[in-house]
């Protein structure tokens, strides 16, 4: 076990806006409570809470890598409409004392699942608002009449 220090620096900052992974054209993970991990010379990686990311198309694999300064990795297969990214999802489960704060936490392989920024200010809640208002109310019944076609959007 390594310690970050001078020599190989590692910072965990809280984002300042959500972010979001999308894979297969749709949005997996969602979170206003995103960690950025900055590591030596690396490019940062975002860490999304567990309980922020659809587990529900994770499946856990053999994979398994080791870090002298975080510990040792689990890793997640993502499958969606037939679309398959293998062990694009990792995870420490257990990391060493320095890296609590992303303990159980999920990284996404960039050139696997896209990885972005939304800007909450920049979103239209009100359309969102109306689309929630416009689906299944549980019982097979819409919850308001389906607007006209807006291809234009």
């Amino acid at each position: 076990m390594k310690t970050p220090g001078p020599d190989h620096p590692i910072t965990l900052t809280p984002a300042t806006r959500r972010w979001r992974a999308r894979y297969s054209g749709h949005v997996i993970a969602d979170t206003g409570d995103a960690l950025i991990l900055q590591e030596a010379n690396y490019p940062p990686v975002v860490y999304f809470p567990r309980a922020d990311v659809a587990m529900d198309y994770m499946s856990r694999t053999e994979r398994s890598t080791h870090c002298p300064y975080k510990g040792d990795a689990a890793y997640y297969t993502v499958l969606m409409n037939g679309h398959i990214a293998e062990n694009a999802v990792w995870t420490y489960e257990q990391p060493y004392p320095a890296m609590t704060l992303i303990e159980g936490r999920l990284a996404f392989y960039p050139d696997k699942v896209e990885i972005y920024e939304v800007d909450d200010a920049a979103l239209d809640t009100r359309r969102v608002d109306e689309i929630v208002q416009h689906t299944d109310a549980g019982d097979g019944t819409s919850q308001r009449e389906h607007w006209p076609a807006d291809a234009d959007r």
